[in-house]
C-alpha cells in the first residue's frame, strides 16, 4: 500500500525548533518532487517547501515566510523527507502535510498526501 507518514510534530514556544519527518512506503518509483504543505485554522493550505523538480532532484524552493528558518532535505536511500524548522513563530502553527508527485510533472497538485502532523507554536 502506497503511503506517506509524517512524524515529529508537537508544541513548542516561539523561537524553538522542530524537525518533521515523512516516510514513503509502498511506491515503486521515487517521486519527482516531494514537499511540505501546511494549513492553519481558517486558512487555505499553502506549500511551505519543495525539493526536486523536473530537471533536478536536489533543487529546493521555499515560501518567503520560512526562508532562512526552514530547511527541507531528502534521503532517497531511506525514502524519507525531512523539514527542519528553526526560529519558529506563532504564525507557523498548523497541520503540516507531506506530499509527493509520483509519475507526473511537478507543476500540478501532488499525487500523494500524508495524514498530517500538528505543529503548535506558542508566543
Amino acid at each position: 500500500q502506497e503511503q506517506l507518514e509524517e512524524s515529529g510534530g508537537g508544541s513548542v514556544q516561539a523561537g524553538g525548533s522542530l524537525r518533521l519527518s515523512c516516510e514513503a512506503s509502498g511506491h515503486r518509483y521515487n517521486a519527482n518532487c516531494m514537499g511540505w504543505f501546511r494549513q492553519a485554522p481558517g486558512k487555505e493550505r499553502e506549500e511551505v517547501a519543495r525539493i526536486g523538480d523536473d530537471t533536478s532532484n536536489t533543487r529546493t524552493k521555499y515560501v518567503d515566510s520560512v526562508k532562512g528558518r526552514f530547511t527541507i532535505s531528502q534521503d532517497n536511500a531511506k525514502n524519507t523527507l525531512s523539514l527542519q524548522m528553526n526560529t519558529l513563530k506563532a504564525e507557523d502553527t498548523g497541520l503540516y502535510y507531506c506530499a509527493a508527485w509520483y509519475g507526473v510533472a511537478c507543476i500540478g497538485p501532488p499525487t500523494s498526501w500524508g495524514q498530517g502532523t500538528q505543529v503548535t507554536v506558542s508566543s
